[in-house]
């Protein structure tokens, strides 16, 4: 008997608030109460287009209404749940949204999460996350050494390559490689799960999500890192005016990054990505700064409009600021994005 193949939809929602970002997830109705991506099955009969359909379940799980959509990618792992009694295959296929984070209706259980405490490697913002050296490195040369031999050599070259590590220069795309790294070696809670729960994932990996659900968020992070290069995306996150402050935190907080202010306000400058509106921010209560507002001609003039990564702070494993870090720019961010495109 052929295993039955289920179609799903599943949604990233996507918010910058307080210069963090945050994704909305839902409670998954008899699963424990775990944690979750909006996502509800493809009906062929009823749902005219993927979009329309996952538009309907958005709304229905989270009272949202949906602007900004793109395709993201297509996951079809062998084990991601179950249908009725039996097991089934299941084909997720996935898309983006960004939004301006609102209150979601009380009724529908749905409620938004920061990000970085699903990725909390992910957060340079602050320097070099603690847990990298704290726990993940450590533990990875573990994995890496119960290879033995060639292969233990192949996993430590990939570990110094995905997390940046042995003077390897780090890239802020690869979010994805690094959550499958950790989840090979089984590190983190979802791994563990789907291995029957014989053993306990590692302090500070992160919040656990149903399903292969984090993954997909990871690829989602990812994809929005490599945009902000060539697509103006940020801009959906930002209310219609805005100070550059407002812009850069919002870019810094996808990022993971804390960007030289100069150089990011003379690249934005430079790109004509916004216009003055010759209004003042009174509600700061410091300097009143000017009101921007993104310049949709820009997307007429150019293919390529992101706001780009000029340049990057980044604190050594100590906490303390210093001039390497500064000097070494965007080296981080300069490697493709390895992720598959959608």
């Amino acid at each position: 008997m052929s295993t039955p193949l289920v179609i799903g939809l599943s949604a990233v929602i996507v918010a910058v608030t307080d210069e963090t970002p945050r994704v909305l997830v839902v409670r998954r109705p008899g699963a424990a109460g775990e944690l979750a991506l909006p996502s509800g099955p493809l009906d062929p009969d009823r749902d005219r287009t993927l979009e329309l359909a996952l538009r309907n379940w958005v709304r229905t799980q989270t009272g949202l209404e949906l602007g900004y959509v793109e395709q993201l990618y297509t996951f079809g792992d062998r084990v991601r749940g179950r249908s009725g009694e039996e097991e089934a295959r299941e084909l997720s296929i996935a898309y983006l949204a960004l939004v301006r984070e609102g209150g979601a209706p009380e009724a529908t259980g749905a409620g938004w999460l920061d990000v970085y405490d699903l990725f909390p490697w992910e957060d340079w913002r602050q320097g070099r996350p603690p847990e990298i050296d704290r726990v993940l490195a450590p533990l990875l040369a573990r994995w890496a050494d119960g290879a033995g031999g060639e292969a233990a050599a192949a996993r430590r070259e990939r570990i110094d390559i995905v997390f940046g590590l042995g003077g390897t220069p780090g890239d802020g795309e690869r979010v994805l490689d690094r959550y499958e790294l950790l989840y090979e070696a089984r590190a983190v809670g979802e791994s563990v799960r789907d291995r029957g729960g014989r053993s306990r994932p590692a302090p500070g990996t992160g919040q656990v999500l149903a399903l292969d659900h984090r993954r997909i968020l990871a690829v989602a992070l990812g994809r929005l890192r490599g945009k902000l290069r060539y697509r103006p995306v940020v801009f959906e996150l930002l209310p219609p005016l805005f100070t550059l402050s407002q812009l850069q935190r919002a870019v810094e907080a996808l990022a993971g990054l804390r960007l030289h202010q100069q150089n990011f306000r003379r690249l934005i400058e430079q790109a004509g990505l916004v216009e003055g509106t010759g209004r003042r921010e009174t509600r700061t209560g410091g300097r009143p700064a000017e009101l921007f507002r993104f310049r949709r001609e820009v997307l007429r003039e150019r293919p390529a409009p992101g706001v780009g990564l000029p340049g990057r702070r980044e604190a050594p494993p100590g906490g303390e600021r210093e001039g390497a870090g500064e000097r070494a720019g965007s080296r981080g961010m300069r490697a493709r994005n390895r992720e598959p495109a959608g």
